[in-house]
Formats: C-alpha cells, structure tokens, sequence
C-alpha cells in the first residue's frame, strides 16, 4: 500500500513539473502603434510588454510554442517564439496587405486585405499551398478556425461568411448587417464578433443565428477577440486597453490590461487540455518504470 502511494505520489510530482512547464496561460497582444508584442498575464500583469519588435503587425495566431504574426504593411509573416525568441522574421513574404492569420495543424491561413482580398494558405513552415484559396472578399480583417470550416469577417460588406478549410463556400453571408467586423472568436457552437465602428460585440451561433447582435455596447473600436472559459476579451483599439467580460456579456474588467498602443491581434496559450495531462501522467509512469528498471540492473 505504501509502495503504491509512492508510485502514485512520484507520478504526481513528475506530471505537475512537466505541466508546469508548459502551463503558460499567456495573453499575447499586438500592439500596432508602437510595432510591438506584448505578453500579459490572464489576470492583467504584466510579464513583458515588449516580449518583442516586428514590422507592422496586426494579427497573430499561436501554435504550440510558435507565434506567427501578420504585418500588414511589409506583407510579410513573421515566426517567433512564446518567449519572444525570433525564429524567422520574414518567413513569408509577398502577401498583399496581410491583416489576420489562423492555424489549423500545419496549415496557415493568411487573410489578404483589401476590396479585392481573400485567403492564402502555406504551411506553418512557409512554404505557398494556394494563393487563393479564397478569393473575390470585400476587406476581409478577420479569421477563425473552427473543426473544419474557416470563418471570416470581412469588412467592406459588413459580413461574416463561412468557409471550408479547402476554400469551398458554405455560406458567404452566414451573418450579415455588421459594422465592420475586425474580430472574430468562437468558443462551443457560439460565436462573438467585434465591431469596430459601432463599438460593439454580437453574439451569434456558428451556424448563422442571432443571440445578442449588441451584446457588448460602448466600446472603444474593439478589434481582436480571445476566449479562456468562460471569459471573452476585447483589444480596444483606440482604447489602448484590453478589456475583460464574461461570455454572457457581464463587465469583469474595463482596463484588464492598460498603456497599449492601438492594440489589434490578441490571443491566448492556456495551460495545457486534460488529454494533454493525461499523456504527461502516461509519460511520468513510464519514466518512474525506466528509473526502477535502472536502479534494479545496477543492483
């Protein structure tokens, strides 16, 4: 019994420092003005308000340990580390106006902006798949993943259109009627929108239905959006804050994080999913047995 509550308690020490490792629940933010990224913690503290510099940046997405971010003005894709380290500063070059990116495994999709704009996709190593994957958008600024559909918000036609991952349409005005919608977040079957002129965050289900168009109201030109349980969070561009609510729309912080220079791209690393712990505690085990088997072999 006492053997069994060693193994157990080696496991848990084993897997609680790995995951401690890991557990970052970072909010990474763009702050477009002053060309850098910053990184916050969940509840507004600071840890690096200029984590790092890049070239008109705009939009950014996460994917494991990597940062990759639009700059809008160079037409460059930008990778980078969670701790700022650079690892290629212009991985992709050529894009037209990129304002927005998304990952989805090794795919990464790049919004092209503009009245003539759509969507590339490349690999997160950079290298071009299609060009126009999607093409034929009014200003598009905004883009999402969610299971196999790409969603995107384009500006010029105050739209939402819904899109498969290979390009195809589902509905190009899956949500119409917005007022230039910047920012898009997706948690379950709901949907949140920002939008920038009126200064407001609807609601709205993914497949197209109104909950609440104006659910957050008096917003200071609110951009990229960022979901962690059940808390949204909204960079307010003009504002140069990012502020905090509940997914119901309840006020938590106005001025979470404050100081920001036309803050757009916003995202969040969390700590890592219950699978993932579960495949450390696996990992753990296995190396409690590989230590026993060595400390038995050499007696």
């Amino acid at each position: 019994m006492n053997t069994a509550r060693s193994i157990c308690e080696i496991i848990l020490a084993l897997t609680c420092g790995l995951a401690g490792n890991l557990r970052a629940q970072s909010i990474y933010v763009v702050n477009n003005g002053s060309g850098v990224i910053g990184q916050y913690g969940l509840d507004g503290s600071t840890i690096n308000a200029s984590l790092f510099t890049a070239p008109n940046p705009i939009g950014i997405a996460v994917s494991g340990n990597d940062i990759f971010v639009a700059n809008w003005a160079s037409g460059t894709i930008g990778q980078y580390t969670t701790s700022g380290a650079t690892v290629n500063a212009s991985l992709i070059t050529g894009a037209i106006t990129p304002e927005a990116v998304a990952i989805s495994g090794n795919r990464l999709f790049v919004v092209n902006g503009g009245l003539s704009g759509g969507v590339s996709e490349y690999t997160t190593s950079g290298q071009l798949v299609n060009a126009h994957l999607i093409s034929g958008l009014a200003g598009p600024y905004a883009i999402t993943i969610s299971g196999n559909d790409l969603f995107v918000g384009n500006g010029g036609s105050g739209t939402v259109g819904r899109y498969g991952l290979d390009g195809s349409t589902v509905n190009a005005s899956l949500i119409s009627g917005l007022n230039a919608p910047f920012g898009i977040a997706i948690s379950g079957n709901d949907m949140f929108v920002a939008n920038w002129t009126s200064g407001t965050i609807g609601r709205y289900t993914t497949s197209g239905q109104t909950i609440n168009a104006s659910l957050i109201t008096g917003l200071n030109r609110p951009f990229g959006l960022a979901i962690y349980g059940n808390d949204l969070f909204v960079a307010n561009n003009l504002g140069g804050t990012v502020s905090q609510y509940t997914t119901s729309g309840v006020l938590v912080n106005a001025s979470l994080i404050g100081g920001l220079v036309n803050p757009s791209g916003i995202v969040i690393v969390p700590e890592p999913s219950v699978g993932a712990l579960a495949a450390l505690s696996v990992a753990a085990l296995l190396l409690w047995r590989r230590r026993k088997w060595l400390g038995t072999l050499l007696g």
